[in-house]
């Protein structure tokens, strides 16, 4: 079982019990029982779930019934709200049939296909594979992890400012070049911490450079009084990591120096750097109020070799369908990048 997958079961034991039993309920739909890993992930997931009852995802009230059928999905009503749900509300499967369509969706995910392309293979709209992608997306960015392990690696990648999709505006969408030269505001900051277990944060910090207080935003949490940072020259690494008492390594580039004792440097982050930009440049463009989600999608398929195996779909399926979702059309459209 790979850590990921121990990591995503941890973090059921600990939802409540209605988030437990909708996991259950959508394993036992959506994965077949009869081949060898769906037995192990449906075993896994039984031992994970309360068996006490479940919880009203409204009202948090336990006193909930069975409520008939609806579609073939059991439905359940809550005795002291008087709501009625079902074992997907509030996940990126709510108010959808299609459960094959998603799977098929995910394999064209992890191949890199266009939307289009997708389109014509799952059979659904481009328009419509574009909300499944980022309701996905938007509920997988919610997985996290503790705290990073020994040596943790950090520098930062740049994007050009897009609002590509935007209707009603001029000037660049996407692409092109910046007016000034070398770091601006014009530029989104994407800070990338991975420690040796390839345990790995990559979010959207800042526009332009990186100041210490972003830099503890992003990664402070998860960062001890063990952990040995390692960066490059830029000063807020320095200040920062000398204000919270850490180790630290600094690595100049134009000193030609990439290795400090024979273990620390950021070859590590750096490939990883190289590997997101060329994996970007296959969107010809993304929207900066989408990119975290674009960052998430690359960290979970590079983590496992981009292969689209029968395993790596349901455990980015399963992964995605823990955590909450109540996004519409509507407010992923209109949504607005900050930091």
């Amino acid at each position: 079982m790979s850590k990921a997958f121990r990591n995503l079961l941890k973090h059921i034991g600990s939802l409540p019990r209605s988030k437990q039993e909708q996991v259950y309920q959508w394993v036992k739909r959506y994965v077949d029982p009869s081949s060898p890993v769906g037995g192990r992930l449906i075993d896994e997931m039984r031992e994970t779930r309360f068996k006490e009852g479940f919880e009203c995802p409204r009202c948090a009230s336990e006193h909930v019934v069975r409520f008939g059928k609806y579609n073939g999905r059991q439905r359940y009503r809550c005795k002291c709200c008087g709501k009625t749900f079902t074992d997907t509300t509030n996940t990126f499967l709510y108010r959808t049939r299609k459960g094959n369509e998603w799977i098929k969706f995910v394999e064209c995910m992890f191949k890199g296909f266009s939307l289009r392309k997708s389109a014509e293979i799952v059979g659904v709209t481009w328009v419509t594979l574009f909300y499944w992608r980022h309701k996905l997306l938007n509920a997988l960015k919610q997985m996290d992890f503790e705290q990073f392990e020994g040596i943790v690696e950090v520098d930062e990648t740049y994007f050009l400012y897009s609002e590509k999709g935007k209707r009603g505006i001029t000037g660049r969408k996407r692409g092109g070049k910046s007016k000034h030269r070398g770091i601006s505001k014009e530029q989104v900051c994407v800070l990338v911490a991975r420690d040796r277990t390839k345990t790995t944060i990559a979010k959207v910090t800042c526009m332009g450079r990186i100041v210490k207080s972003q830099v503890d935003k992003i990664i402070g949490s998860k960062l001890t009084s063990e952990n040995v940072l390692v960066t490059d020259a830029w000063r807020a690494y320095k200040t920062y990591a000398k204000e919270k008492g850490l180790e630290h390594y600094r690595l100049k580039s134009d000193g030609g120096t990439h290795v400090i004792k024979g273990i620390y440097h950021i070859q590590n982050v750096n490939g990883l750097h190289s590997r997101l930009k060329q994996w970007i440049d296959r969107f010809k463009g993304v929207a900066t109020k989408y990119l975290d989600n674009y960052l998430t999608w690359f960290l979970f398929i590079d983590s496992r070799s981009n292969e689209s195996t029968k395993h790596n779909i349901k455990e980015f399926l399963l992964s995605s369908f823990v955590f909450e979702m109540t996004d519409t059309y509507d407010s992923l459209r209109l949504s607005k990048f900050s930091v």
